[in-house]
């Protein structure tokens, strides 16, 4: 992967519905280039695919919580699965430290953020869990 591979993917990140003719003339690439490019990297797994993103609005009101997981000594796999049966469960990364996992959670209300928080507490295999409501969002990319 080049450099403007790497643009292409910054831009991408921005703004995946943005015409190709745009994203060619913001790298100074044809619109044929670009969506061959697209496409090896879709072709390579570099890219694996492209999502919605809601306004602010849309998620207004909404819980968002990191909830620190440690889990049993060969129960990753089972609570993973299970954590991603959670639809609440939006995000889920494997960390180091004193933790497992971090799942980032989110719900329509505090009532419902903890019992989101009391079903992951209770999944086989996991031994504790920390939680850290968010209030802001300072950057997303």
């Amino acid at each position: 992967m080049d450099d403007t591979d790497k643009r292409l993917i910054s831009l991408l990140r921005e703004n995946a519905r943005a015409p190709t003719a745009e994203i060619g003339r913001r790298l100074g690439l044809s619109r044929t280039t670009v969506q061959g490019r697209i496409e090896r990297l879709e072709r390579q797994g570099v890219i694996l695919g492209y999502t919605a993103r809601l306004s602010e609005e849309m998620e207004r009101g909404a819980v968002r919580a990191h909830v620190m997981i440690t889990v049993g000594p060969k129960d990753a796999r089972s609570v993973e699965a299970s954590l991603r049966a959670l639809p609440a469960v939006r995000t889920l990364h494997s960390v180091s430290g004193a933790f497992d996992m971090l799942a980032v959670v989110v719900a329509p209300s505090v009532a419902e953020m903890d019992d989101v928080i009391d079903k992951i507490g209770d999944l086989p295999g996991v031994e504790r869990t920390t939680s850290s409501i968010i209030l802001s969002t300072r950057l997303d990319r």
